[in-house]
Formats: structure tokens, sequence, C-alpha cells
């Protein structure tokens, strides 16, 4: 099951993100609210594994401060597959970037870590919607404000898939 380090934001991004979920559930599309798991919040993923163990867990907790970002999502994105997945686009920043390859350097000897997480093949974003059908996406993507929303970064979280859990790491 997958594990994560993930970014959450202020909470006027999370509102403004929760709408555009609840906006591309208007269209009968499966946004993200749908997920009715306390955990389900607007995030932004810095790093997946397989299996991270406690002693990675530790040096993340011990290498990792609080953030101070401001974080802006752009522009939507659509990642493939036979079902797509709608997102904002997060604009990159020097400190978005050298975050992500810090929880990089402290997990990569972690198990199963994709390509497409490792620093420089990274693309930071928010999901809106998952498993969306190619003939839905375009409503999709027409139910979403244009608008660059902007915030901050204000925490980082573990996530663990498999027990579906929780917790502040910084």
């Amino acid at each position: 099951m997958v594990q994560s380090v993930e970014l959450l934001l202020d909470d006027r991004l999370d509102a403004a993100v929760r709408r555009e979920w609840r906006q591309v559930s208007g269209t009968g599309i499966r946004g993200q609210d749908a997920v009715r798991q306390v955990s389900n919040r607007p995030h932004i993923t810095l790093a997946v594994a397989q299996h991270i163990d406690p002693e990675t867990d530790l040096e993340l907790q011990r290498g990792l401060l609080a953030p101070a970002l401001q974080i802006t999502l752009g522009g939507l994105v659509v990642f493939g597959g036979h079902r797509k997945t709608l997102a904002h686009l997060v604009v990159p920043t020097a400190g978005l970037l050298s975050l992500q390859r810090t929880v990089f350097r402290l997990m990569h000897h972690s198990e199963g870590i994709p390509a497409h997480t490792h620093p420089g093949d990274w693309t930071p974003h928010v999901t809106l919607a998952r498993r969306v059908l190619p003939e839905q996406i375009g409503s999709a993507i027409c139910a979403v404000s244009a608008t660059h929303l902007t915030g901050h970064a204000v925490s980082i979280r573990r996530w663990d898939g498999e027990a579906k859990r929780e917790w502040l790491i910084a």
C-alpha cells in the first residue's frame, strides 16, 4: 500500500480546493470530495514509497521543519491512463523544489519509490478528481475555475495508506 509524505495547505486554500472538488462533483463526476475519510484533504504529495520503515520516519521528523512556503495553484493538468486524474499544477518555487529534494534524500532508501517522484521528474499538483473517464474530462475541466489560487503550506504529514492513518511530522 502507498506510504507518502504530503504538504498540507492553509485553511483558505484548502477551502478553495474543496469548493472545486464540489464543483466537479456537481457535474455528476466523482470529485475528491466523494472520499469520506477524515484524512481526505487537499495536499501536495512530496514523496511516495511502498514501504517507509520506522527509522526513516524518525529521520523525516528530525530533518524537516514546518514549511513557510507560498503556494500558487496554476493551470489544470490531466494525468493519463484508461481513467484520468484532473489536478491543479502547483507553480514550482525554489523553496518547494528544495523541500521535495530534502524529503526524497531522507527517504531515498525506502522500498518502491516511483521514478516520477524523483527530483527533476516530480510534478507538484493538487488532485481534484481521480478515475475520470476520458469522455468526462472536458466537463470536469469546465466545472473548475481557471483562476490561480494562492495560499501557504502549513504543515507536513505522513500518510500510511495501509493502516489508513495520518500524522504530522512538521
